[in-house]
């Protein structure tokens, strides 16, 4: 009779536990807090790279490894971005059919512009890429958009780049939620592991930043924007932030999203927020 009752006073008070919790309110999830990510993101990077300068972290892997700058160093006496650098130039000052040019499409005629993009468009309610806006600018002016991946676009984008060298990013998120929901969502992709192989972007590009995978030495998540377009060794040509994307994500053997996804797009935003007072040194190269 005794441990009857014993049992019956356990399992009331364990119903009666169940309910307190079922009506106990649920506890918010934390408010998005993106400069205090900002600053403990950077903050990891330079004390496990102490050396690195500032301005060098645009440099991706040939900020930490001086058999590679050496290398890097004797290629850049002849950029393989130069052929780009002359068609972005020539295709960014040509008139369109209805005589504007990009330069009225851009603040400060599209000229030292980059380290301010992507932004989050309050209009649209979405994250707007340098890409974006200059597809954007073509299709106002009557012209066809371009590819995202690579040739003119990538070429025109190099120009954009090369005018704002030396100027750090400055980034921004709103105090919207929608701005914050972008930058929540492409942290969380950031962050998260898939496919095959089961990695995230911060596997390579935070824990073995620095390290080798096979032939290539693993560039930091800070300032990895910077360079962008970037001529790939790989590729043979001028490549967006983009198409690297969709690369990393093959790599991983997981299913890309498009280029311009809106995924790619709030992944984007969130790298170039983290990079906030990193200065572009794009147009780049890579192995």
């Amino acid at each position: 009779m005794f441990h009857s009752r014993l049992r019956a006073a356990a399992l009331l008070a364990g119903m009666l536990g169940a309910m307190v919790l079922a009506q106990a309110p649920a506890r918010a999830a934390p408010a998005p807090n993106p400069e205090a990510d900002r600053l403990a993101f950077q903050a990891y990077f330079r004390k496990n790279y102490p050396a690195v300068k500032n301005s060098d972290w645009g440099n991706g892997p040939y900020a930490l490894n001086a058999g590679m700058r050496k290398q890097w160093e004797a290629i850049m006496q002849f950029p393989p971005y130069e052929f780009a650098l002359a068609a972005g130039e020539k295709e960014f000052n040509r008139k369109f059919a209805n005589g504007r040019s990009y330069a009225d499409c851009f603040p400060n005629k599209g000229i030292g512009i980059r380290q301010n993009y992507p932004y989050f468009d309050t209009k649209t309610g979405e994250v707007v890429t340098l890409g974006i806006a200059i597809n954007r600018c073509r299709v106002a002016n009557g012209e066809k958009p371009l590819g995202y991946k690579k040739g003119l676009l990538a070429a025109i984008e190099t120009y954009m780049a090369h005018t704002s060298r030396g100027k750090p990013f400055d980034i921004k998120v709103p105090n919207d939620p929608r701005a914050l929901a972008a930058y929540e969502a492409g942290k969380k992709f950031f962050y998260s592991r898939r496919g095959q192989l089961n990695f995230s972007c911060a596997s390579c590009h935070v824990q073995k930043a620095g390290h080798r995978l096979r032939g290539d030495i693993l560039a930091p998540a800070l300032g990895i924007m910077a360079a962008f377009p970037i001529y790939r060794s790989k590729w043979g040509e001028m490549g967006t932030i983009q198409w690297r994307f969709v690369g990393c994500n093959k790599q991983v053997r997981s299913v890309p999203f498009k280029p311009q996804s809106k995924i790619y797009r709030d992944l984007e935003y969130f790298l170039s927020y983290m990079s906030n007072g990193v200065p572009i040194t794009g147009p780049g190269a890579r192995p």
